[in-house]
């Protein structure tokens, strides 16, 4: 897959495709079906159109954080769905001031050629969100593109909502989100580097920031983690402590992953992590001891619950 950051000089090879458009927070099922949408469109190269940074980190910086993925683990999930064109446009001033005629015709047209666009029902686009489906299906017809409005899907319109998956972590409901997403709801990134207690009490984690990411229940999970660079690439199952460590202070939230039966360095090596079983809530404990007994218990009943796996 080709990451293009801008929609002006792209190469040849880049321009002309089916689009998806959308902000694609989390791949979940509604996206799906709006990318399949895309691929069955035309015969032209499948894209999918999204900006970085979302436009809601544009417009409201200081608000929580509520992405589901950053922008690598979006990439790695697009990829695995085929797509072979991504375009992260770099949402800021400029974009947000486009009207929707001058959006159609400078990015989509003359900027990335596409094809084709898919959006759902509910998209909107342009300055002050003027822009609707409807209005992206008459400028198509205008600058030359295709265009299909995907309806809302699931049981109930909308059920398939970035919002919906974001309440289901926050309750510890991690077989909820996946059930929406239609796979595990996976945290990506960089192993960074942490105060190591984990190693001096014989359960050594790799360490991967939460910044900006919405936060899942804190607490303890069984996991499935694929290390993807390195030279110890591999799949495997761990136990994950996702918190702010109430035994020793203040902490910011993070995400520390024991990899089940795993030697060796992984340090500036990026992981995908899968919060697969929630098993309990961040406590504090009497004592180290107390402690270390509770990881142990917490590795033992990780390797049940992901047996079979």
């Amino acid at each position: 897959m080709q990451i293009h950051r801008d929609w002006t000089g792209l190469p040849t090879e880049a321009r002309g495709a089916s689009v998806a458009m959308g902000n694609f927070d989390g791949v979940h099922k509604g996206h799906r079906a709006v990318i399949d949408a895309a691929r069955a469109a035309c015969d032209a190269p499948l894209g999918v159109v999204t900006f970085e940074p979302h436009p809601r980190e544009y417009f409201a910086p200081d608000a929580p954080p509520f992405r589901l993925m950053n922008p690598e683990a979006r990439a790695n999930r697009l990829a695995r769905l085929g797509v072979a064109q991504l375009y992260e446009l770099p949402f800021g001033a400029l974009l947000a001031g486009l009207t929707p005629e001058a959006f159609a015709r400078e990015v989509l047209a003359e900027g990335l050629g596409i094809a084709h666009v898919t959006i759902g029902a509910d998209f909107c686009f342009g300055k002050n969100r003027h822009g609707t489906a409807e209005t992206l299906v008459e400028l198509g017809r205008r600058f030359g593109f295709g265009v299909t409005v995907v309806p809302l899907v699931g049981p109930s319109k909308g059920e398939y909502s970035s919002t919906a998956i974001r309440t289901a972590l926050a309750e510890g409901r991690p077989h909820d989100a996946e059930r929406m997403l239609g796979h595990w709801h996976r945290i990506e990134g960089e192993v960074i580097h942490g105060e190591k207690r984990g190693r001096e009490l014989g359960w050594p984690t790799a360490n991967m920031s939460m910044a900006g990411l919405h936060l899942p229940r804190l607490g303890v999970y069984a996991v499935l983690v694929d290390v993807l660079t390195g030279p110890d690439r591999l799949s495997c199952q761990g136990v994950a402590s996702l918190g702010v460590r109430p035994m020793f202070g203040e902490n910011a939230a993070n995400l520390e992953v024991h990899l089940f039966d795993f030697s060796g360095d992984l340090y500036g090596q990026h992981l995908s992590v899968a919060l697969v079983h929630f098993l309990r809530d961040e406590a504090r404990f009497d004592g180290i001891p107390a402690l270390i007994a509770q990881m142990e218990q917490d590795g033992a009943e990780a390797r049940r619950l992901l047996s079979g796996r």
